[in-house]
């Protein structure tokens, strides 16, 4: 059986693009793919002029319903499944696909969770603060030469993903925990797992990356988080009891004056 991808579902994401031209071309190739729509976080220039001159008429509608935000983690907030860009392969950049395999892999998750996939400015792309919000990491293979225009890589990448509308269906997923669950989830894990002094408070992010990457394989769904959630605020409230206990014992083991 063969499924199409939801395009509804899926948004291109530009953190900080730097030319109103960039996003005119990006704008009329997510148009001209079926994409369903652009999001514009804390653009450093964002002529309208010039963004309508490269759309065109045709992809007028997309730059009129552009969203804006000022930070990325409150852009991605409302999204189950997000998918990062990025030329550079590192040590916190391992698990990296190509395009064709990403768009293959979205059909699936596209029926019942909303997409983001997440371009950098063009000088310098994402950085790994930005790449700890993804579920995946995706790169443009290129010959000697990594650096593509941002607008060309919006193309491709949306390219293949209508490519792939009408490949054979893989496994359903379900809905996931959307970004807003997965943060307050991980905001709660540092706190807890800081005071038991399981992860360093010094660098506390370094540790919780691990954390996130696990996670991040599990596709977690929202339900799964609560569980999570709950299993923390146990732990807290257990962790309290113990001191508060401690105190009042050590209170009573006291000498009268």
């Amino acid at each position: 059986m063969k499924k199409k991808v939801n395009f509804d579902n899926i948004s291109i994401v530009l953190k900080q693009p730097r030319c109103p031209e960039n996003i005119g071309a990006a704008a009329r190739a997510i148009r001209n793919m079926g994409i369903g729509k652009l999001v514009l976080v804390n653009p450093i220039n964002c002529d309208l002029t010039k963004v309508m001159k490269l759309a065109t008429h045709a992809a007028s509608e997309v730059v009129e319903q552009i969203e804006f935000y000022e930070e990325l983690k409150e852009a991605l907030l409302p999204y189950n499944y997000i998918v990062g860009t990025t030329a550079r392969i590192g040590k916190q950049r391992q698990s990296i696909n190509n395009p064709s395999k990403i768009a293959q892999s979205l059909i699936p998750i596209s029926r019942d969770n909303n997409i983001a996939i997440i371009f950098g400015p063009e000088d310098r792309g994402l950085s790994n603060e930005d790449i700890r919000y993804c579920d995946v990491l995706v790169n443009i293979p290129t010959a000697d030469f990594s650096s593509i225009n941002l607008a060309q890589a919006v193309m491709i990448i949306c390219y293949e993903i209508f490519n792939a509308r009408c490949t054979e269906s893989q496994d359903f997923v379900p809905r996931l925990a959307v970004r807003h669950e997965l943060e307050g989830m991980y905001d709660q894990l540092k706190d807890i797992l800081v005071r038991i002094s399981y992860i360093n408070p010094e660098n506390p992010d370094y540790w919780m990356n691990k954390l996130r990457h696990f996670f991040t394989r599990l596709n977690l769904q929202a339900r799964e988080v609560s569980i999570i959630r709950g299993i923390c605020r146990q732990i807290d409230w257990y962790g309290k009891k113990c001191f508060n206990d401690g105190q009042k014992s050590s209170s009573c083991q006291k000498s009268p004056d």
